[in-house]
């Protein structure tokens, strides 16, 4: 099992649950989602130690580097993130109603009340809430930036690396259980059909929202510079392809920096604004994460509005930025805005996991992409606003 990747893992457990579902009795499924209830009630109790592990050393690290380059960066990042979830939402919120199915047409009432329960369940009480632990973290963040107190500084990364190593040798690889658990229980309660026909609609919509949101990126960026987007966006293939392959944004950056600078835009902005975007630019894995949302909100029959994403999206434009180096970290990280925002329970939770790691690749391959041509529009605009960006990075 320690050879074969993430989602390969992920697709056996979906595989091994929907076999274990159809043919178990039900003392064996719920035994499984017994289980799978342990697990996931630990995730829930980690949920605030890793938005304090990786949000707060995050904004320290911002803000101990601030500068106008920085700042002009970090604002257009976080403008094409808000961005692309909006578009999401609009393009889900037109489509999905013809292409998502609801659960509770399938199993009668809600679908939530239908799954076989576990033989016992172990509470584990989180130490904080999710908004406390947010509020807790930008004010540590913050508060690191302003005092520049190296002890505290080097205090969180460790901790940051505590919680790095819980979740790349405990949690990441016991999922496969969580998503086993989850599709076992909706097999045998008659869900699972439904789920896979929606599962590929939504990829289909997920993956043309990518090169959508690709496509206005680099018009936009090269209308700005007087370059031509198609030529840019074709230099920049061999970056996606390398990110399908990695699942990683960091590990991309070699590949990402090389094409960048095809591009035409200057070193020491391509050093500069690359490896900076493959931490706080997610702009595939937000329309990924708002898509999966909204499809696994409308499967349970919950009521939503771009009023209550709005809020959604931006929070998970400030989480991701904390985002874990590992498969997956994104989903991670932005449980506890699901979890607080839209009232995302454990098996609603362990859906959002199975959908976006899925795909995670395609995702991943959006954001590098897109960092490309954030590079080209800093480096045309530093020269109209910053003369003296170098200094100020």
């Amino acid at each position: 099992m320690k050879k074969l990747g993430l989602l390969s893992r992920l697709v056996l457990a979906i595989v091994l649950g929907i076999v274990i579902g159809s043919v178990a009795p039900e003392w064996v499924v719920r035994g499984l989602v017994t289980l799978s209830s342990i697990f996931g009630n630990f995730l829930s109790f980690m949920i605030p130690l890793i938005i304090i592990g990786f949000v707060a050393p995050g904004i320290g690290d911002l803000g101990q580097g601030a500068g106008k380059l920085l700042a002009l960066t970090v604002l257009i990042a976080y403008g094409s993130t808000l961005f692309a979830g909006s578009l999401a939402f609009f393009v889900d919120s037109a489509l999905f109603p013809h292409l998502v199915e609801t659960a509770a047409s399938h199993v009668g009432g809600n679908p939530e009340e239908a799954l076989l329960k576990p033989f016992f369940a172990i509470d584990m009480p989180k130490i904080m809430d999710v908004m406390s632990a947010l509020v807790f973290a930008f004010v540590m963040g913050v508060g690191m930036a302003q005092v520049k107190s190296r002890s505290l500084s080097n205090g969180m990364k460790e901790f940051q690396s505590i919680i790095e190593k819980v979740l790349g040798g405990f949690i990441i690889p016991l999922l496969p259980l969580l998503i086993c658990g989850t599709f076992a229980n909706l097999t045998y309660v008659g869900e699972v059909q439904m789920l896979l026909k929606t599962f590929a609609k939504v990829y289909f919509v997920i993956i043309g929202l990518h090169l959508t949101v690709i496509a206005i990126q680099y018009t936009v960026a090269c209308v700005v510079a007087g370059r031509n987007p198609i030529k840019a966006i074709i230099t920049m293939i061999p970056a996606y392809v390398t990110a399908i392959g990695t699942q990683s944004s960091a590990a991309t950056i070699p590949v990402t920096l090389r094409q960048t600078k095809e591009n035409g835009v200057s070193e020491d902005v391509a050093d500069f604004v690359i490896p900076l975007c493959a931490t706080i630019h997610l702009s595939g894995s937000t329309i990924t994460i708002t898509s999966c949302a909204v499809a696994v909100m409308m499967m349970h029959g919950m009521s939503f509005s771009f009023a209550t994403m709005f809020p959604f999206i931006m929070m998970l434009g400030l989480m991701m930025v904390a985002a874990p180096g590992v498969p997956g970290g994104a989903i991670m990280a932005a449980l506890g805005v699901l979890q607080s925002m839209l009232g995302f329970g454990p098996d609603m939770q362990a859906l959002m996991i199975a959908l976006y790691i899925a795909q995670d690749s395609f995702g991943t391959a959006c954001n590098v992409t897109g960092d490309g041509a954030i590079a080209i529009l800093v480096d045309r605009l530093k020269d109209m606003f910053i003369p003296k960006a170098k200094e100020a990075a």
